[in-house]
């Protein structure tokens, strides 16, 4: 599963959540936390649940459920999108704050008892979090570590900056503590959706990083995220003959191999693999 791109929608509004798979994202996050207002968190539980159960809600990319941060909330979530007999359309759920391996955990078990073994999405919000991130990503109901640098930022008293210096180290660490876990690793946000020049950039440096995806709050953001997260020409052609080579080296017992003068190991097949992924998820795999 590739997740390149992940649209937080707000769960109050039936509309866009319905309109939310045509945006191209790999991943839609049907919002029930920041995006809605207190005084909208029934209506908004209401709203998902109803767009989830409609049998002809059936888009070709990953369903995401962000819930509220508090136990309390997370349950009455949950009651109200799980809790009746029909069947919803849920593919994952997105932990926000996750600040310890227990958040993962008590999350899961929750999850278990209206029989939905979906995976988590656990976003790495804070100091604690930051810090707490190989054991999150150590829990097996754990998928991916999403990074929010914003509440990070206000959390550690920090001013944020085009650069991101100021939250660098907790984005190394998360996306060290995803890949040490085979988890993927989403990166934050860029909150300003207009400005496309700055998505482009940011996601660039997301990509050196080693993020697998990144965050989006709006649909013009999709496009120039999935543009980024795919490999051009020359990516592709070296990917493919590191991937035929393989195939001949296996049958040979050969663990290392030579492609075009290059020796090829494992982690250069690796970022082969990585490379065929993004292709397939872009149609651009021949």
């Amino acid at each position: 599963m590739v997740r390149r791109s992940v649209m937080f929608t707000p769960g109050d509004r039936p509309e866009m959540l319905r309109k939310a798979p045509g945006a191209g994202a790999d991943v839609i996050v049907f919002d029930l936390e920041d995006a809605v207002a207190p005084a909208r968190k029934d209506e908004a539980r209401e709203a998902v649940r109803e767009v989830l159960a409609d049998p002809d809600f059936d888009p070709d990319c990953e369903v995401c459920v962000r819930v509220n941060a508090t136990p309390d909330a997370i349950a009455a979530d949950l009651d109200a999108v799980l809790g009746s007999s029909a069947d919803v359309r849920l593919d994952s759920v997105m932990l926000p704050k996750a600040g310890h391996a227990d958040d993962v955990r008590d999350l899961a078990d929750r999850l278990a008892t209206y029989d939905a073994a979906v995976p988590v999405l656990a976003l790495i919000e804070s100091a604690r979090g930051v810090l707490a991130a190989p054991e999150i990503a150590a829990q097996p109901a754990t998928e991916a570590l999403v990074f929010g640098a914003e509440d990070l930022s206000a959390d550690v008293g920090a001013t944020r900056t085009p650069e991101g210096t100021e939250v660098l180290y907790a984005r190394e660490r998360v996306v060290v503590a995803a890949a040490a876990h085979d988890c993927d690793a989403i990166d934050t946000l860029v909150t300003d959706f207009d400005d496309e020049a700055h998505l482009r950039e940011d996601t660039e440096r997301s990509i050196r990083l080693g993020y697998d995806g990144k965050l989006a709050i709006h649909p013009a953001q999709v496009g120039p995220i999935n543009a980024a997260y795919t490999p051009d020409e020359d990516e592709i052609e070296w990917a493919h003959a590191v991937l035929t080579a393989k195939r001949a080296a296996d049958a040979e017992g050969r663990g290392v191999f030579e492609v075009d003068g290059e020796m090829i190991d494992a982690p250069l097949i690796a970022q082969a693999d990585r490379i065929r992924d993004r292709a397939e998820a872009a149609d651009e795999w021949q």
